[in-house]
């Protein structure tokens, strides 16, 4: 059907149709014709002139359709609350809409840079794609939503940018994160310890202390803190509240800190603290007691806060107070004793590149399911070069022979119901063999590291104690307690004690009252000293590289050392700590840093303090953990010196405001006197 806006063609046709009617007509009958004609001359007339008024009409029609439209888009485009703008790959602006100058303050010139009034605008990582992001400026949120345009294929292509101002929107979002839940659990972690031989007056004092600086800390947070045990506390604040105390640290503990028993022992603090996301209230509780559960693992003194699914601590600047009594390890001896009972094997490992104190431990757990006659496997990883020496030692006692097997070795598991004894680790991926893990159900850690937020899942006991100075030193209490019949044997004690020998860099560090009731009850059974310091003996090639490294060493102040073995040599993780161990009997050093490439693209970090400082925390910057002297951590894909460059910052910061804390901290204690 033919389409066209003008009617006269149309018309035409059915006039010439008409007249061809007429015509045939005019050979019947010509009067009827003539006055047909005539009627079709004036209906023709009739049609062209109301053909030609409409058409008038039309166009004078769409002309003011034309200008109102124009006009509107004009209105609209000055009156959008969105500024528009047409910019370059450059960020140069092309074209900008009225509504620009509200924005920018000025009316925006052709050709200047957008980031001159904006800077923190993104052009090139959005290029060429479609989104919106937020950013800020001056106090205001401007929200950006991006389109790419082409205009023809001779010209470059323009991103035009739609920018409306969303500060109500953003600062109502701001509002309502501030308002947010926050439950905290507050325990007072070394309760026994401080409240051990008080009497009832200064039991009273000392909490009226503790609940005094807890309530004006709360109070100035406008928080609400309830006593609900003897020991506990529960706190609820809001998010702005959570956000003043992490910027200052929570400075609670400090303060707490300052408060002292009758027996010198100072009041430390531990905290969960959960923030309510999407959680229910039950699950806000649980995420709160699992946080407060994780910072008494690392040893307390510290907060551990559940944030945007990461946990963050605070704190830990405290020494683990040792427990004077056995009574947990009594307990967790006779535990162990029933699950060994009624499994029917025993498999134990430690973390993987075994030292002295992992497989010590891991011997002293087989002599327990020895003495139950269970069939018993020690799983050493294939990276072990560390204990060589003990390992062949063992390897060549016909009671040991089939005791110690590779994870490469471990098959189908024949037993029904093995029992899996993870030692010196409590980090999955840490260990021997991770695979493990997931075939045996029954897994029990005993750890002597500060708890780490990776943990492994759903084990059936936990045995952690960051006071002690090593896990072969919880071992052999375990043994004590283990049986009224327990014998050790004079290669196990020796294995034993040479891991306690080790972590404490030969009784120097991290020891105890306890420690040293360890170690004698371990050379009551045998340990030969002689034999330990044979194991320990270093080759020439081991000398040479400890010493290169040691004079390559970079004292800073502060009372930082640190030092770097680039080189990829045998036993470098022995070298490695060894010279961290080393440089820490330097006058005036408190921290000491070892790099080293342990692979060809891992650089491993070794760390030793004296006791003041936790390294723990700044290995766990780079993914690793420890003890508050001893810690480590492993990096992959960087080199060396960028890793020891990172180290050194990260310690340099630490030791700053450690320092800070520490002056204010007496400052503030005088000023109490």
């Amino acid at each position: 059907m033919p389409r066209n806006l003008s009617a006269w063609i149309d018309l035409t046709l059915l006039l010439i149709v008409m007249l061809f009617v007429i015509v045939m007509l005019g050979y019947y009958n010509s009067f009827l014709a003539a006055t047909s004609l005539v009627v079709w001359v004036c209906l023709a007339a009739f049609a062209r002139e109301r053909c030609r008024d409409r058409s008038v009409r039309f166009e004078r029609y769409t002309k003011s359709v034309i200008a109102n439209v124009n006009e509107l888009m004009n209105y609209a485009m000055e009156r959008l609350p969105q500024a528009i703008f047409v910019v370059d790959p450059e960020g140069r602006i092309q074209w900008a809409s009225t509504q620009a100058e509200a924005f920018l303050g000025h009316a925006p010139e052709h050709g200047t840079d957008i980031k001159d009034d904006w800077p923190n605008v993104i052009l090139e990582p959005i290029w060429g794609t479609e989104g919106e992001y937020v950013f800020v400026h001056e106090d205001h949120y401007f929200q950006v939503k991006y389109r790419p345009v082409k205009f023809a294929v001779h010209q470059p292509e323009y991103m035009v940018l739609f920018v409306e101002d969303v500060t109500h929107v953003e600062e109502l979002r701001s509002e309502y994160n501030a308002s947010r839940t926050v439950l905290c659990y507050i325990q007072i972690d070394n309760y026994d310890e401080v409240m051990q031989g008080q009497t009832e007056a200064e039991r009273a004092g000392l909490l009226l202390a503790v609940n005094q600086a807890l309530g004006s800390w709360l109070k100035n947070l406008g928080g609400f803190l309830k006593r609900v045990s003897e020991d506990l506390y529960v706190a609820v604040l809001d998010r702005k509240s959570l956000d003043r105390a992490m910027t200052e640290k929570f400075d609670v503990l400090d303060k707490v800190r300052q408060i002292q028993s009758t027996n010198r022992l100072p009041v430390t603090l531990s905290m969960g603290v959960a923030v309510a996301e999407e959680q229910t209230l039950a699950e806000l509780g649980r995420q709160a007691q699992a946080g407060l559960d994780l910072a008494l693992g690392r040893g307390g003194d510290q907060v551990a806060v559940a944030l945007g699914g990461k946990t963050q601590f605070f704190g830990g600047k405290a020494k683990a107070v040792e427990k004077h009594t056995r009574v947990k390890a009594r307990v967790v001896a006779h535990a162990i004793e029933e699950i060994m009972e009624s499994a029917d094997a025993v498999y134990i490992m430690g973390h993987h590149n075994e030292d002295y104190d992992s497989f010590g431990a891991a011997v002293g757990i087989a002599e327990m399911a020895k003495a139950l006659d269970k069939p018993t496997h020690i799983i050493l990883s294939d990276m072990n070069e560390g204990i060589s020496k003990i390992e062949e030692y063992l390897r060549t006692k016909e009671e040991y022979q089939n005791l110690l097997v590779h994870a490469d070795d471990i098959g189908a598991l024949d037993a029904i119901s093995p029992v899996l004894f993870v030692v010196d680790t409590h980090i999955p991926h840490l260990v021997a063999d991770p695979s493990l893990l997931e075939r045996v159900q029954q897994v029990v850690v005993i750890d002597h590291h500060r708890r780490s937020e990776s943990f492994i899942k759903n084990p059936l006991l936990v045995y952690i104690e960051p006071a002690s100075s090593s896990t072969s030193e919880l071992v052999t209490e375990l043994l004590m307690y283990f049986s009224d019949d327990m014998r050790v044997s004079r290669l196990a004690a020796t294995a034993l004690y040479s891991g306690i020998v080790v972590d404490t860099k030969n009784f120097a560090v991290q020891t105890g009252v306890r420690t040293f009731d360890a170690a004698a009850y371990l050379r009551r059974s045998g340990a030969d000293p002689v034999v330990v310091r044979h194991l320990f003996r270093s080759d020439y090639d081991t000398t040479v590289a400890l010493a290169r490294a040691e004079a390559r060493a970079q004292f800073f102040a502060g009372g930082l050392i640190a030092t770097s073995i680039p080189e990829t040599i045998p036993n470098i993780q022995v070298i490695a700590a060894q010279t961290a161990d080393s440089l820490l009997r330097i006058e005036n050093v408190r921290m000491s840093i070892v790099c080293f490439a342990l692979t060809e693209d891992t650089v491993g970090i070794s760390a030793r303090s004296t006791g003041e400082m936790n390294v723990q925390v700044i290995m766990e910057h780079f993914g690793g953990g420890g003890h508050q002297n001893v810690a480590g951590a492993q990096v992959k894909g960087r080199a060396v010196d960028d890793v020891l460059a990172e180290a050194m910052e990260e310690a340099k910061a630490y030791i700053k405001e450690f320092d800070q804390d520490e002056s204010d901290s007496a400052a503030g204690h005088q000023k109490a006197r």
